[in-house]
């Protein structure tokens, strides 16, 4: 660990800097932050005594990574007198008495993951963040500054709390960390970026209008992996914007939109999707292109978007919708599992009539992946959605 932030002074010699009452460690290492994770966790330089102390480490309020950090160049000092160390350690003796967690209350509220001291280490977090931006505590904080100070403090905790859930500490496995901004906001998610793959399946919850889906293939494509994104506005109708579009994705959005119609009342309650315009996004994560039967989560997606909830993390869903709102037969149901595990997913949501198909599917796979079944399009929306 290269440096760290605690209650008490500036000291340049240490590298420390103590101003909010919390503490911060800045860490950084010899080796990229991908190897450092597969071989131990972020506070394994720490001396052992604390290194794999959960105890000690739930008492850090906040991970800021050094490699986020800029290095020290010619570029960031000045050419002119500037602040001296006992000129800023005054300014933040000064600041520490001071508090902005009143710009919180009835603007923000944190999602259910968060316990007790989780709580205490963001809005210490925030308002040392907000005092450095408003140190003039009659000045209004503009939501884009707030959100940007919570999103900031939800990473840095969260961050904590993952190498805890790395060392195996049961009561930090929910690191789902949320917030809402404003009464009326849309519940957004916060993840730490060194653990986001793109060609994988998260364990975070996606933005809403956002699904994992696995299309089961044909005679001349394998099953593969896509992420559909959806997003909606004013206006009527669902509009593709991949060009050229696959044609089985088209037939699969095309009866796909015509379930939501149909169904609209027991999918998404009094809204009324014909009211919103649509635009969807087909994204391929492996050789596979066609985007066939699919349409079970591109209903999902346009009634996430719609209700503005998130998918669940870590899910993938797999199936294809008719006309008529029937659920089409899945045939290779054990290859499609096979492939969720290897893409990372931790719940698989397939058609109940794929159940005994499983059977084949060995024990050790069985074990990797929570199977869920569905029996027809509002079921798999219940059980997709986040509570």
């Amino acid at each position: 660990m290269k440096g760290y932030m605690e209650s008490g002074e500036f000291s340049r010699g240490k590298e420390s800097i103590r101003a909010d009452g919390s503490m911060v460690l800045v860490g950084n290492f010899d080796v990229d932050v991908a190897h450092q994770q597969r071989v131990g966790h972020l506070f394994g330089p720490l001396p052992p005594e604390m290194r794999n102390d959960t105890a000690f480490m739930d008492r850090i309020h906040a991970y800021l990574p050094g490699w986020d950090v800029p290095k020290v160049s010619k570029e960031l000092f000045t050419d002119h007198f500037g602040l001296v160390s006992d000129f800023l350690s005054e300014c933040m003796s000064q600041l520490r008495n001071q508090s902005r967690l009143d710009a919180l209350h009835g603007r923000v509220t944190f999602g259910g993951a968060l316990s007790g001291r989780d709580t205490n280490a963001v809005n210490k977090t925030v308002s040392g963040l907000l005092k450095l931006l408003y140190p003039d505590p009659e000045m209004p904080i503009s939501d884009v500054d707030l959100e940007w100070a919570v999103r900031l403090a939800l990473e840095c905790r969260r961050r904590v709390k993952e190498q805890q859930k790395r060392i195996g500490a049961a009561e930090f496995r929910n690191t789902h960390f949320s917030y809402v901004l404003g009464l009326d906001g849309v519940e957004k998610f916060v993840s730490t970026p060194e653990m986001i793959s793109e060609s994988s399946i998260g364990a975070d919850p996606l933005e809403p209008g956002q699904v994992w889906v696995i299309s089961p293939g044909g005679q001349d494509e394998a099953a593969g992996l896509y992420r559909i994104e959806a997003t909606d506005g004013p206006g009527s109708g669902v509009k593709i914007l991949n060009r050229p579009a696959p044609t089985a994705f088209v037939e699969s959005v095309k009866y796909a939109e015509q379930n939501l119609y149909a169904r609209a009342r027991e999918l998404v309650g009094d809204r009324d999707p014909r009211g919103h315009e649509f635009s969807l996004q087909l994204r391929a994560f492996d050789a596979s292109k066609a985007g066939s039967q699919v349409g079970v989560g591109v209903v999902i997606a346009l009634c996430s978007s719609l209700l503005k909830k998130s998918v669940k993390g870590g899910l993938v869903v797999v199936g294809g919708v008719n006309l008529g709102g029937s659920i089409e037969t899945l045939y290779n149901a054990v290859s499609v599992a096979e492939l969720a595990i290897e893409k990372g997913a931790a719940t698989l949501l397939m058609p109940v009539s794929s159940r005994r198909q499983l059977y084949d599917l060995s024990d050790e796979m069985a074990t990797k992946v929570d199977v869920q079944f569905y029996s027809d399009v509002r079921d798999a929306l219940l059980k997709a959605l986040v509570e």
